[in-house]
Formats: structure tokens, sequence, C-alpha cells
């Protein structure tokens, strides 16, 4: 079933039209997010995605609305650890909370042009060549098992190629300058450690990317689908961040359920033709995952948030 270009157009100009008033709304606090607000956010960002799972489902049928809310939760579930490194490069980098969001705002923008070009070269790529599928999800079980296995330890950004490259190649000044990318030193431009901190972000988004994606191909391949459940994913990741920066120490086995995720996405892919699963079930068990070790990360971290509130 072919999605009509007008359902593309209409979904295009919601997105634009709720970034708009996203930043419109945002520029009238004149502050940084504080942790309801940020709350606040998150659920309205939810809503309004799942308010257009319900359009989809109307229009284009139950099989790709659940498609699209498992592949929705999915992604979204994966962005939270993108969190994870967003809050070691803003602590790295020193930048104010307010700043923050501006790196955020030109993250997601950027964002949504990579994974869009991703998305539509993967599909292309698995509609000519079936066997890439068995490929990404090889590489989703490998994702896992080093997501399972390995150490997330915090990261030296400043011995990262990319952080050499850039100071090598770029005139960059040493402080901040309010929430500018540029300034003009001596009557020369020079960027801000502020534009630094976006080009790591950008391309650290770029790395998840390349993760994660593949992962929604296991549950569907019709491009509309892929491409608007990853972006209304992306769309609430601002927000989430400022409400989850402070509490990632609670989420103590996060990664374990986000690999188990993979895990299980990644074996789906590669026994699709043999041991089909029915959606419903596929999103049952992706739900199940994320539900327990959320819910045992907040349970094993009661006692210690209790006794830092009390503090």
């Amino acid at each position: 079933m072919t999605t009509s270009i007008w359902f593309w157009v209409a979904f295009h100009v919601g997105v634009l039209v709720a970034i708009g008033i996203d930043l419109f709304t945002f520029r009238l606090r004149g502050r940084a997010l504080s942790m309801a607000a940020a709350a606040r956010r998150s659920l309205v960002w939810v809503v309004v995605s799942l308010a257009f799972n319900a359009v989809v489902w109307r229009i284009k049928g139950p099989h790709h609305g659940l498609d699209f809310l498992t592949g929705y939760l999915i992604e979204y579930s994966l962005s939270m650890d993108n969190i994870f490194v967003f809050v070691l490069i803003f602590t790295h980098f020193r930048v104010p909370p307010r700043a923050q969001h501006r790196v955020l705002v030109w993250g997601i923008i950027g964002a949504l042009i990579m994974r869009g070009t991703m998305i539509l070269f993967g599909i292309a790529l698995v509609q000519r060549f079936h066997f890439v599928l068995y490929i990404f999800g090889l590489f989703l079980l490998i994702t896992a098992a080093r997501m399972l296995f390995g150490k997330h330890l915090g990261r030296d950004f400043r011995e990262t190629r990319v952080m050499r490259f850039c100071r090598r190649i770029l005139p960059i000044t040493n402080e901040f300058h309010n929430q500018d990318f540029k300034v003009s030193v001596d009557g020369r431009w020079m960027l801000t450690p502020l534009a630094l901190t976006m080009i790591v972000i950008e391309i650290t988004d770029l790395a998840f990317a390349v993760d994660s994606i593949p992962a929604i191909f296991a549950i569907t391949q019709d491009p509309f689908i892929v491409y608007t459940s990853n972006i209304c994913a992306i769309l609430g990741l601002r927000s989430l961040y400022f409400l989850l920066a402070g509490l990632m120490n609670r989420f103590i086995y996060l990664r374990t359920g986000l690999a188990l995720v993979l895990g299980f996405v990644g074996m789906k892919m590669i026994t699709a033709q043999f041991l089909p699963f029915p959606r419903v079930v596929s999103l049952g068990i992706v739900v199940l995952i994320l539900g327990i070790t959320i819910w045992f990360s907040m349970l094993k971290t009661k006692n210690s948030a209790t006794c830092k509130h009390q503090k």
C-alpha cells in the first residue's frame, strides 16, 4: 500500500509547526527547562506521536498502526541511550543549561536530515538486495552484545579524532559567548566551544543512527512508517533530555533492556522467514523488556534516591 504524497506533505508541515510552537514557547519562558516543565513537554510530544499513530491506524490500517507504534517505542527507548552520552558531552564542555537547549535544537534538525537520508538509502538497499536484512540482523546482535557485555564508561572527548581534527583546522575560542556559535575576535570570525559541542553531538547522533535505524527494518520496510516513527521519536528527544539528565544514575539496567530489545529485533530479522512473530507479540515483548528493566532500575535505586532527597 503506497502512501499518498499529501500524507507525506501533511506530516512534514505538522513537524515544522510543532517545532515552531515548541521553540516559540521556550523563548517566552526566558530560562532553561525545569524537570517539571520538561516532563510536561515530553508528555505532549508522546501524546502528539500517539495521535499521529491513531491517524496512521485509521488511514493505513491496523497492521501499519502496530508497526508504527512498535517502531516508535524502539526508537524512543534507544534515544535514552543517546542521553547518557549527551550528558557526558555537555559536562565535558561545561555547557550552560540554556545553551544546551540551542545545541539540542540544531542537533535535532541535523538528525532529521541525516536520518531521513539514511532511511531512504537503507530502504532502497533492502528493496534491491533482500539479503541485506540478514546483515542488519547480525549487526544488531553484535551491537546488543556490545551493550550487554561492554563497559559504559565516561569518555575523554579531548582524545577523539573528531576533537583533534576540529581543533587543528578550525579557529575556536576558549570561552563561551552567550549562546553564539561564532564570534568576531579582532576582526576574525571564530567558532565558540558551543559550536564544537554541536559538532560532537551531531557526529554522536550519526553513530547512534547507524545502530538504531536497522532495528526498525525488522518491524517494517514501509518507507513512511520507518521514517515517521524515527522522526517522532527524535522530536521528543530534547525535552526527554532535560527530564532524564538528572536521573540517569537511576536507570542502571536500561542498557541491559536496550541490549535485549536489539537482540530480539536482530533475531526477529534473521528468522523472519522461518519463525514469523505476530505484530502484537513483537510489541508486547518490547514493552515487557523495557518495562521490567526500568521497574527494576527504579526499585534498585529507590533507597539511594530517597537518601539524596533527604540530604
